[in-house]
């Protein structure tokens, strides 16, 4: 259309400067001539806002595979951030005394506290009636309340102390 007004501009131009009359036709074009010369002027030029319209629409497919791929890997890292969740909890909860070891739990600390904040640990177990992998299982619960060390006398002996602030927080209640 640019090119179109630019023709007609320059044949006014040229028209006016050979102070010919535009009523008086220059030359003849039938309308089919005419309308070939139009229809020949639009496609020139559109034809580059054609070329970019076709590479926008390949760039525009290709992001949206793109777009595809990441919407799946997406739900699944959801799904394994939801099983990497439920794993934790689950190994949390493991390590949380259960009720029957809260119990025992309870009694060892209180077992020690009656003997003056320390005792073996085979005494323990023993007063306990416990065989020595359930006892082995309930020590590392306990690690906040007792502390494991070994023996002086006997180094493959376990000594079982109670926490200090917890030995003041009994003495105080008795």
């Amino acid at each position: 259309m640019i090119k179109i007004a630019e023709a007609i501009n320059s044949f006014a131009r040229e028209a006016e400067q050979t102070n010919v009359q535009l009523e008086e036709p220059i030359f003849v074009l039938t309308s089919s001539q005419i309308q070939k010369l139009i229809i020949r002027t639009i496609l020139e030029a559109t034809e580059p806002l054609i070329k970019r319209i076709d590479a926008l629409e390949v760039i525009t497919a290709h992001q949206d595979k793109k777009i595809a791929a990441l919407e799946a890997t997406q739900d699944i890292q959801g799904e394994n951030q939801f099983i990497q969740l439920r794993l934790i909890a689950d190994l949390r909860k493991d390590k949380e005394p259960q009720p029957l070891q809260k119990d025992r739990g309870e009694i060892l600390r209180a077992l020690i506290a009656a003997n003056g904040g320390k005792m073996l640990a085979k005494e323990a177990r023993q007063k306990m009636h416990l065989d020595r992998a359930t006892f082995s299982r309930l020590l590392p619960k306990m690690k906040y309340y007792i502390e494991v060390r070994p023996y002086h006398l006997k180094k493959n002996q376990k000594l079982l102390v109670l926490k200090s602030k917890l030995v003041e927080l009994n003495n105080q209640q008795d």
